[in-house]
């Protein structure tokens, strides 16, 4: 990732040399619950980085190079190329229940996205595909959402649709003939199936430099998901608390 940031930073030296660029850097620590019968929560470290220059952007651990758009004061649009990681996956030893199950990993995602601002209201739209080859198939996700501010605290609350095709669904959420067990899990197919969520971020200052920075998100799995005879709830909560520090240059 620091090899990312200072790539974009060099791109922001030679395309906006008479203006500051605004870099927000940091730290913290990710929780995603599991949806699959009796399987822990994922908690791990991650870094936090946010940059946009009009030619290259960071947005958390996600990564984008636009090649196309525009930026006004009030109404922004672009097209960039993008990637970022998928967090989902199982080990047939996380839980009794996805014992004979082949594992199922996770991955990185990258395709095309569009994005768009009108004073505070933003959209965005992505469609994605598997880069290492993992679930091998493509997901179209869109985002809207607005920012708001209440004195000191910024709030970032948006709504989600994924579009999850049938081979990432069956992928991470089908029973194979040959890991079906009689009267503990029957084979599964599941189709393609639409994930709706909401989150927001949460920034309140500390110094002039140094804030707060609480990510929130929950989604609530399609039926084609909750069907599955490996998954037991039907939701998934996610998110992040980190310390960020902001600076300019």
């Amino acid at each position: 990732m620091k090899y990312i940031l200072i790539l974009l930073l060099i791109l922001s030296q030679l395309t906006a040399k008479d203006k500051q660029q605004e870099v927000t850097i940091g730290a913290g620590a990710y929780m995603q619950t599991q949806p699959y019968k009796n399987v822990d929560a994922i908690v791990l470290p991650s870094p936090v980085i946010f940059f946009d220059n009009g030619v290259a952007y960071v947005r958390w651990t996600r990564v984008g190079v636009y090649f196309l758009g525009d930026k006004q004061e009030n109404f922004s649009w672009g097209f960039s190329l993008t990637a970022q990681p998928r967090t989902y996956g199982y080990k047939s030893s996380d839980s009794s229940y996805l014992a004979g199950m082949d594992e199922r990993k996770t991955s990185f995602e990258g395709g095309l996205a569009f994005s768009t601002q009108l004073d505070k209201t933003y959209l965005e739209i992505m469609a994605l595909t598997d880069i290492l080859d993992r679930h091998d198939t493509w997901i179209i996700k869109a985002e809207l959402g607005r920012d708001y501010k209440f004195g000191k605290l910024s709030l970032y609350p948006s709504l989600i649709a994924i579009y999850n095709s049938s081979k990432f669904m069956d992928y991470y959420y089908g029973v194979k003939s040959s890991e079906a067990i009689v009267s503990i899990r029957d084979e599964y197919k599941a189709d393609a199936g639409l994930q709706l969520g909401a989150q927001t971020y949460i920034k309140y200052p500390l110094t002039d430099s140094l804030s707060a920075f609480i990510n929130l998100r929950v989604d609530k799995l399609p039926q084609e998901a909750t069907d599955s005879p490996i998954v037991s709830d039907d939701y998934i909560y996610s998110g992040l608390a980190s310390l960020i520090y902001t600076f300019k240059y």
